[in-house]
């Protein structure tokens, strides 16, 4: 695999690993530069521009009704998928989370990828159940999109793994402690990690959770929030929301 973070600007930090591993120092290289020549089924993530009609993204019924669409529109777009389907959408802010304020969570500090071979097809069984045997049968993607809403990502931005460094030995299924099986990933100093400095609320990056096809390209990318040693004391917090989706691709004829 060749090496894309050499000549890169990178943070040091420390991930946490869920799987074996603990906290391990990390090098966290700007994707920036390298923003026109990746791609979700080479490195599994890709930043696109993308505007919004949203006023208000705090807003569930808002977000369902606009946002969803939008989104459905640029994954499809990004992947050629014959359709796409959003279906469910996490909003995050710490401190907001902290005040308890509804819906609103706190960014994971945890390497992860969101959905696995088991949970996967179960997102399209519980969201399409009348199609799901015909869908099924085909490839499907699950397709996370993440913004910020919040103005530039200062505090906790996102991390995510170029997918050729991970080897299936390191991916971890669970399903202990969250709503649906999850993979955690045991360390390797081998995982090269990169991140979209300052990422802004005309900025989406799409990340591969899972791809039925299983013929060498990115299956899924391992990510994560963290803290960056250079994010000044008073940054405002991040403020982000992630939407999930559906990708289907009609069979080839």
């Amino acid at each position: 695999m060749k090496d894309l973070s050499a000549t890169l600007n990178h943070v040091d930090t420390r991930l946490h690993y869920g799987g074996r591993g603990g906290r391990r120092s990390m090098r966290i290289h700007d994707a920036r530069p390298l923003a026109e020549s990746l791609s979700l089924d080479v490195e599994g993530f890709v930043l696109k521009r993308c505007s919004t009609a949203v006023a208000n993204f705090y807003d569930s019924g808002e977000v369902r009704s606009v946002y969803y669409r939008e989104v459905e529109q640029l994954v499809k777009k990004v992947t050629g998928a014959t359709r796409v389907v959003a279906f469910e959408h996490d909003v995050r802010c710490a401190p907001k989370a902290r005040q308890g304020t509804s819906a609103v969570r706190e960014p994971v500090k945890v390497v992860h990828d969101d959905y696995t071979e088991k949970s996967a097809p179960e997102r399209v069984r519980l969201y399409l159940p009348q199609e799901a045997d015909a869908l099924l049968q085909s490839r499907y993607e699950v397709i996370n999109v993440w913004r910020s809403i919040g103005g530039p990502v200062a505090e906790s931005p996102l991390a995510v793994c170029d997918a050729r460094s991970i080897q299936r030995e390191e991916i971890v299924p669970t399903e202990e402690g969250v709503k649906h099986e999850v993979y955690l990933f045991n360390f390797s100093p081998q995982h090269q990690w990169f991140y979209f400095p300052g990422m802004d609320e005309d900025e989406a990056l799409l990340i591969k959770c899972f791809d039925s096809l299983d013929d060498g390209r990115a299956r899924l990318t391992a990510h994560s929030a963290f803290d960056d040693p250079t994010t000044p004391t008073d940054a405002p917090p991040r403020e982000s929301i992630e939407v999930r989706t559906l990708a289907f691709f009609a069979p080839e004829i």
